[in-house]
């Protein structure tokens, strides 16, 4: 099996979670937005946002400023806002020296998903970066699986790896694009149902050490 490392972004290498909530609480004091209103803002942008999104709060929340403008303000707190930590971006280093094709997949806009990975110096330790928005289609469809080991020069038949923290879109989307898959569980139990992941950790950074272990 070929040595092709395919990683999620949002809370995998990023933690996109953490953010999201100081966000909530800042747009909700700057616009007077009651706690209802916070919680279904993190219920409406918690596995996704995009330009479309932003009218759809506008409208139910009666705000003043265009679209457009929500959008963007948020797209730039997000990419600002958001870290890798160190010892994933020196995993990710370590997985390229040994050998590793490493390419992130992630659902979501090329222009926001470009620039966190950018920001958060993701972008200088892996061979490319594939955004559902480029490729036309979202995480489990195979084709963005397809799509991203192309970028890093790999061929997806001969397999390799998924990591991520989507039970759906990561791990099953995963297995279907015939790849084994490392789950990162942040603690939670595996739901069931199905066959489990090939190997769960608690974050990425334990997932490349067991990546590492693999290829010596």
């Amino acid at each position: 099996m070929q040595r092709l490392v395919i990683f999620d972004l949002d809370n995998t290498l990023l933690d996109r979670q953490g953010p999201l909530t100081d966000w909530i609480t800042s747009f909700c004091a700057q616009y007077t937005l009651d706690e209802h209103a916070q919680d279904r803002l993190l219920q409406v942008l918690r596995e996704r946002a995009g330009p479309d999104t932003f009218k759809a709060i506008r409208s139910e929340h009666g705000l003043e400023p265009a679209p457009e403008k929500l959008w963007h303000d948020y797209s730039a707190y997000m990419a600002r806002s958001v870290t890798c930590p160190p010892d994933v971006i020196e995993g990710l280093s370590m997985l390229r020296r040994a050998g590793w094709k490493v390419v992130v997949a992630t659902n979501g806009g090329t222009e926001i998903q470009t620039a966190k990975v950018t920001t958060s110096g993701i972008a200088d330790h892996v061979d490319a970066v594939c955004t559902s928005e480029e490729v036309g289609e979202r995480k489990p469809g195979i084709t963005i699986f397809e799509k991203a080991a192309a970028a890093c020069g790999a061929d997806l038949t001969l397999g390799g790896w998924m990591v991520g923290d989507g039970v759906d879109t990561d791990i099953r989307g995963g297995e279907a694009a015939g790849l084994h898959t490392i789950w990162i569980s942040g603690s939670r139990p595996w739901p069931g149902g199905d066959k489990a992941p090939d190997h769960v950790t608690d974050d990425a950074g334990q997932a490349i050490k067991l990546l590492l272990t693999m290829a010596a």
